[in-house]
């Protein structure tokens, strides 16, 4: 199955709230739109309100020397984009005043990677990564 770019992130970020869900958090918000951009997931487990940027990322197929082409969804993840997120949270923060009381707060990433046949290869959480 081919996926276009919307798609895989569209299926990343599906698979990365049901792994937060597996963890026991609950997803109070998906991409919430700022003029920054918008936030992927806000998470809360009843302690610590987790601000999560999803990077979803497809394998192409083979490289030059036959085997798998690397991907790293990580590697997007600059200081500017980790300043945005932040400053999205911000906003977030400031419109939910009805938010529930959290006493830690979180940034994490969750790295998606698909196959070329577009099937799940890995799923990567970062705690705390920013």
């Amino acid at each position: 199955m081919r996926m276009d770019r919307r798609e895989v992130g569209r299926r990343g970020e599906e698979l990365a709230a049901d792994h937060l869900v597996r963890r026991g958090f609950s997803i109070l918000e998906r991409n919430f739109r700022t003029r920054w951009g918008e936030l992927d997931i806000v998470a809360f487990d009843g302690r610590t309100l987790v601000f999560c940027e999803v990077k979803s990322r497809r394998r192409s197929g083979m490289n030059r020397r036959g085997g798998q082409t690397a991907v790293v969804p990580f590697d997007s993840l600059h200081p500017r984009k980790r300043h945005q997120v932040r400053r999205m949270a911000s906003v977030w923060m400031s419109s939910r005043l009805e938010r529930p009381y959290a006493p830690l707060i979180r940034f994490d990433a969750i790295g998606v990677t698909f196959g070329a046949d577009g099937g799940l290869v890995r799923l990567d959480h970062l705690e705390g990564s920013f």
